[in-house]
């Protein structure tokens, strides 16, 4: 009896980019310089506005290019605590003295 195979199509495996970025990064900058484009209505804010939609999607396409699925790593990283106390087991308590 021959062990059977499944093909995993690289289809279903794609990271989630929109316009060479990650894509919730890439809709929020887009987002944040829309609001200060069509909020402030000056030409100095239209202008950095545009520079900061620019600069954003350029440094999102090279954190892509990194690694698509930085961003998730990123946020994994936040979520773990900044230092782990040594423990000999599981049921030690810690304390000092």
């Amino acid at each position: 009896m021959a062990l059977r195979t499944i093909p995993i199509r690289r289809a279903g495996n794609r990271p989630n980019l929109f316009m060479g970025g990650d894509r919730e990064l890439v809709m929020f900058s887009g987002l944040l310089a829309f609001a200060l484009v069509f909020s402030a209505q000056e030409w100095k804010a239209t202008i950095f506005g545009l520079l900061l939609w620019f600069s954003s999607l350029f440094l999102f396409r090279l954190m892509a290019k990194a690694d698509p699925r930085m961003r998730d790593i990123y946020m994994r990283h936040r979520k773990y605590k900044t230092y782990y106390p040594a423990r000999s087991t599981p049921f030690r308590d810690n304390t000092r003295g």
